[in-house]
């Protein structure tokens, strides 16, 4: 299934069909054709110091998701981490949230980074989806997506964040 040609980066309803786009794709898909995603558990600690959470699959680990932030309030919160890879190897998912939908802490900065690859969606929300509650999208101008980074927009970002999702394709290497 072919991706988007143009970053997404903002809440419309067009983010939202892509992920739902990928999601039924992966459905219909045989059970084989993407590799069983690993999740990972991580605290996220308050205290405003920069801290770093990383991750690496495929053959010869050969993606790498890290996750950079800095927050304050609170105390630990348990977040998770969660990569796969398409069974041709080409396409790689990192996916980080709190599974309780809405995090406590005040961001003072983010940034998710994928190694390996290059980002072809990234988004981000203030609050993931739980079993009451709808996911809600950041606003575009709050924060911007790269080749390789989904980040934080400094002075326009409202510092809410549970949610950041990506999905790459695999980096084209030099002859």
């Amino acid at each position: 299934m072919a991706a988007p040609s143009g970053k997404r980066t903002g809440g419309g309803g067009g983010a939202g069909l892509w992920v739902g786009l990928l999601l039924a794709a992966a459905a219909l898909r045989p059970a084989e054709a993407v590799s069983e995603p690993t999740t990972v558990a991580f605290d996220v600690r308050p205290g405003g110091v920069v801290h770093s959470f990383s991750q690496s699959v495929g053959p010869g680990d050969r993606y790498t998701c890290v996750f950079t932030y800095a927050s304050q309030g609170g105390t630990n919160e348990q977040w998770q981490m969660s990569l796969g890879t398409s069974e041709d190897g080409q396409h790689f998912t990192c996916t980080i949230w709190r599974p309780q939908g809405k995090s406590y802490l005040y961001f003072t900065q983010f940034e998710a980074e994928v190694r390996g690859a290059e980002i072809e969606y990234g988004m981000a929300y203030s609050k993931a989806a739980s079993e009451r509650e709808s996911e809600v999208p950041l606003k575009s101008e709050e924060f911007k997506v790269t080749k390789t980074t989904v980040a934080h927009r400094p002075g326009a970002f409202k510092n809410e964040l549970s949610k950041l999702v990506m999905v790459a394709k695999a980096s084209r290497s030099e002859l």
